[in-house]
């Protein structure tokens, strides 16, 4: 796997948070970075990805209405405010 030199400027207190971190977990600063931007860069294509799948539902036109979500998010309210009185 060939690789690139990336450069970024930190700010200072993130920069000291790093250190401590490569220390504790006896890694090189450079593996943290690594696996930290894996780990974003992961989330953001997933959540991209999310974002497409829910624009085409709503081209589709599979959707709901404003008060359809609110009645079911209130009934999920009830639903654990009965299993509290039941206990």
């Amino acid at each position: 796997m060939s690789t690139r030199v990336v450069t970024a400027h930190l700010p200072s207190d993130l920069a000291k948070k790093l250190d401590g971190l490569a220390h504790r977990l006896d890694r090189p600063k450079g593996w943290i970075v690594k696996e930290a931007i894996t780990a974003f860069v992961a989330l953001e294509e997933r959540r991209y990805a999310l974002t497409l799948e829910a624009l085409a539902d709503v081209d589709a036109g599979r959707t709901l209405e404003h008060a359809e979500v609110q009645a079911w998010a209130e009934s999920l309210s009830k639903a654990k405010s009965s299993r509290r009185r039941s206990s």
